[in-house]
């Protein structure tokens, strides 16, 4: 099957998965459409309109000093609309990919099927902060901040696996996201999979694989919809083009080099991590686990190690690199979305299941109960533990995610970067 295909990226999409048989999977696939629908008419009123209204509530002697030059607010606040306009245009296509993908009409006729109108706030806020993480992922200005999470980890694959087995060296890459780490991966000439949760970062990445036409296809503002902590509106008003690069084509390009097409070497899976990669199915099928800033998505560590423990064959490299900006420290519901330190929003659990033991219902996966927040010195100790040997380990500090490099405000992480071989 050729894996890098569109068609055969929503087949992994939909395996083992029905996506509208659930209540709860359907609700959350709705409102994470809506909620790239309604981009554009959030924005306009949340960002532009509601500071318009602020603005001229000033004394008139203020305001009309501010929208004199040099000041000129007033074409502060056009600009800013001209950026959601941009971005929105984003949000549509990726709203177009996604209806493609489910078989989904833009106009449902079906109750069923009508997903209008169904995003809550936290959905839009997903939708707000996907779309700049588009910024990190898919932008050339993003790539120093990609450098400092992923180089590090291409360094140990690449001295790990010599180039005569990397075509046929398994490589699982949880939490996801956007998909430029799979692809980097996949260009090193291995074998990868990546896994994500997320409906918004699920759609997205298959839009930006799948559905782009060229490099710097599209203008992005990433940082015009907030005005705090900007050293100048040409700062805030910045634009950046995604992508950087032609997924496609460069793929192509790197597969002349391998004896296994690109194309055959990359797939994405769309479930919940523990339920799919802690079965007997996934028992010993990858050589390398790659997680950066994912292992604190778990509300309990424990199960992740064991999973991958489960799904790496013996001898198996776990190459780790994040913070410990534990998810559900706050509470047992929405996680902390990670571009905003200490904000609850929310998360799509959709592919969360239950387990029938008589006539108790055991959750599994993301909604299992309990939780717990470690420590680094005790997250090493305790892979050790279980069945791990850490090789090496270093914190790397000055690690940013999302950050706009010119801001007055920059939230920088001091990772956690070790290799443990499973023994």
């Amino acid at each position: 099957m050729d894996r890098g295909s569109e068609d055969s990226m929503q087949e992994a999409w939909h395996e083992g998965q029905t996506f509208l048989s659930d209540d709860e999977e359907r609700r959350v696939l709705f409102a994470t459409l809506d909620s790239f629908r309604q981009y554009r008419r959030a924005a306009h009123y949340n960002v532009t309109h509601r500071r318009r209204q602020n603005f001229y509530a000033l004394p008139t002697s203020q305001w009309q000093l501010l929208a004199a030059p040099p000041f000129n607010i007033l074409s502060s606040f056009d600009r800013a609309d001209d950026a959601i306009d941009a971005n929105a245009d984003i949000a549509l296509e990726i709203l177009k990919s996604g209806l493609e993908a489910f078989g989904l009409q833009d106009e449902p006729l079906d109750p069923a099927t009508n997903w209008k109108g169904t995003a809550k706030p936290s959905d839009m806020d997903k939708a707000r902060s996907t779309i700049r993480q588009l910024y990190r992922d898919w932008s050339a200005e993003g790539s120093a901040e990609r450098t400092k999470s992923f180089e590090s980890v291409f360094s140990d694959l690449v001295r790990l696996f010599p180039v005569r087995v990397r075509g046929t060296t398994k490589v699982l890459v949880p939490g996801s996201g956007l998909g430029r780490l799979v692809f980097e991966v996949c260009q090193l000439g291995f074998d990868v999979e990546g896994n994500e949760i997320s409906y918004h970062q699920l759609m997205t990445s298959n839009w930006i694989l799948n559905k782009v036409k060229a490099n710097e296809q599209f203008d992005l503002y990433p940082f015009a919809l907030t005005f705090s902590n900007h050293t100048s509106r040409e700062n805030q008003f910045k634009r950046v083009k995604i992508p950087d690069i032609h997924p496609g084509t460069e793929l192509e390009f790197s597969s002349p080099e391998t004896p296994i097409h690109a194309s055959d070497r990359i797939g994405m899976t769309a479930a919940d991590f523990v339920v799919l990669y802690g079965d007997e199915k996934n028992h010993k099928r990858f050589d390398a686990v790659v997680t950066v800033f994912f292992l604190d998505t778990a509300p309990n560590v424990l199960r992740y190690i064991e999973v991958i423990h489960n799904c790496l064959k013996d001898g198996g490299y776990w190459i780790n690199l994040g913070p410990l900006l534990w998810h559900f420290e706050e509470t047992r519901g929405p996680p902390v979305e990670r571009g905003s330190p200490g904000q609850n929003t929310a998360r799509a659990a959709a592919f969360a299941t239950t387990r029938t033991d008589g006539e108790r219902q055991e959750k599994l996966g993301i909604d299992e109960p309990g939780s717990i927040e470690l420590t680094n010195e005790e997250i090493l100790l305790l892979v050790e533990r279980m069945g791990f040997h850490i090789q090496s380990h270093r914190l790397q500090d000055n690690t940013g995610y999302i950050q706009d490099p010119e801001s007055m405000l920059k939230n920088m992480y001091s990772v956690s970067h070790w290799i443990a071989r499973k023994v």
